[in-house]
């Protein structure tokens, strides 16, 4: 895949870049080993200054960050910059809270027959970060920002449309005062990825992708005996009960799925809603649906701008093709637009059966799946009925029904009366084929850092 920002609202190609050489990255390499022998020297002060300078750039170059975003992969610049001051957020977390999160952990000394006993939580080294297009800072930023207070050094191999976003990371972190070799971007293609895993240069990676990825890394990684953090994507269920405030819960539905234009591994996905409120709720929803502007993403009007690749469009033109020739019922969208750039209906289908692709695909746009059920075993059936197991949604407020909901989907994460996101204060992961490890709070920090035990006599 050529390395290019290619404007997904137009078509055109903005600006094109060469892929490194092997000379070149090997260079890199050499430079994150060289810059991890000192940097993991710096005090946690001296990094939470650095992290903290981070943030007052992105603050401040907010404007000027949504609109190349916008640019690289289509999202709405409001959303762009809600990004980019995300990020912002991220670095002051760590340098608020890192300290605390890496001090050494106590031990019970006595029971173990030691003057002193205590966990030290020390950085790994290199760490390779392969990250999608989606939301191109802060999926990097939070594997970055964590791993850089915890002493690690970083290389990221961002998605192939996203570069001008890959490279502003980089500058960021050089501006903000953290020394050479501490983050580096390598513009480079999928087909180097395994050498670089594999070098033993590099102590562990980081992705967030698709399926077929993960489990390449994670081969990868096996054999070479790395340890890697997977994210890879969703399939999420969005549960409406007959105690929900409706129309709360179907106006947080549209967001939550069209949010990011649909391009979102936590957007909710299926809709699975009990059979007495069933008709009001996919009437308030349908109408939320239908009162989305679609257009231009620079545009402040616009709800729903284009997918960020024609490839992305193409895969899900086909999901809903398939359902409607097997006999799913549009209730609003379900075609391309007619205008140039990749842009496509905001779609609900209903009537979804089990031999449709969409029932056990990730929908990767702004197409939602609606499921009619006549009780919470019904749909807790149909929420687990599924590879993934990233996030979840469900709306009730009956309490003996939540606890049900929280003990019983199988995901990484639930959220009660509210729409799945991620936050530096809360761990971000899946289960089952959607990856393993966490993100964010002190796990995402300790998963790239030597949980080394010491025992004194």
């Amino acid at each position: 895949m050529a390395i290019a920002t290619i404007n997904p609202a137009t078509g055109e190609t903005v600006r094109e870049f060469d892929s490194l050489t092997e000379a070149q990255v090997d260079e890199a390499l050499d430079r994150a080993v060289s810059g991890f022998a000192s940097y993991r020297t710096t005090s946690f002060e001296q990094r939470a200054t650095w992290l903290r300078a981070t943030a007052d750039l992105l603050e401040a170059e907010a404007d000027g960050v949504a609109a190349m975003m916008t640019e690289e992969m289509g999202k709405t610049v409001a959303s762009a910059k809600a990004e980019t001051l995300k990020c912002a957020k991220g670095f002051r977390y760590y340098a608020d809270h890192g300290a605390a999160m890496l001090a050494d952990e106590p031990a019970d000394a006595e029971a173990v027959g030691a003057s002193r006993a205590y966990m030290r939580y020390q950085p790994l080294g290199v760490v390779l970060a392969i990250m999608p297009w989606n939301f191109p800072l802060w999926q990097a930023v939070r594997f970055a920002a964590p791993a850089l207070m915890a002493g690690n050094v970083g290389i990221l191999k961002h998605a192939s449309n996203v570069p001008q976003s890959a490279l502003y990371l980089e500058d960021v972190l050089r501006r903000a005062g953290f020394p050479e070799g501490c983050f580096q971007t390598l513009l480079i293609g999928s087909g180097m990825i395994e050498s670089i895993l594999r070098d033993p240069r590099v102590a562990a990676a980081t992705l967030t992708g698709s399926e077929p990825a993960g489990r390449s890394v994670a081969a990868i990684a096996g054999d070479e005996v790395k340890h890697t953090v997977l994210e890879l994507g969703g399939s999420d269920p969005y549960i409406v009960m007959p105690s929900a405030d409706i129309a709360a819960a179907a106006k947080t539905a549209v967001t939550a799925r069209v949010q990011n234009n649909g391009q979102s591994c936590i957007a909710a996905k299926r809709f699975i809603v009990h059979a007495d409120v069933y008709d009001q709720f996919v009437d308030a929803f349908t109408e939320g649906f239908r009162g989305l502007v679609i257009g231009d993403p620079t545009d402040g009007a616009t709800d729903v701008g284009p997918l960020a690749t024609e490839q992305g469009r193409t895969d899900l033109e086909e999901l809903v093709d398939d359902a409607v020739g097997k006999g799913a019922k549009v209730l609003i969208g379900g075609s391309r637009v007619e205008r140039p750039g990749w842009f496509y209906e905001p779609t609900i289908l209903a009537d979804i059966t089990d031999d449709m692709e969409i029932y056990s695909a990730e929908a990767f746009g702004p197409v939602a799946a609606l499921y009619r059920v006549e009780n919470i075993d019904e749909a807790i059936a149909i929420a687990n009925d599924t590879t993934f197991g990233l996030g979840g949604n469900a709306w009730t407020t009956d309490t003996a029904e939540q606890d049900q909901f929280i003990d019983r989907i199988e995901s990484g994460q639930v959220f009660i009366n509210g729409m799945t996101t991620s936050y530096p204060e809360l761990g971000f992961g899946g289960i089952k084929r959607s990856g393993n490890g966490r993100e964010l709070t002190s796990h995402g920090m300790h998963e790239f850092c030597n949980i080394k035990t010491v025992w004194i006599a």
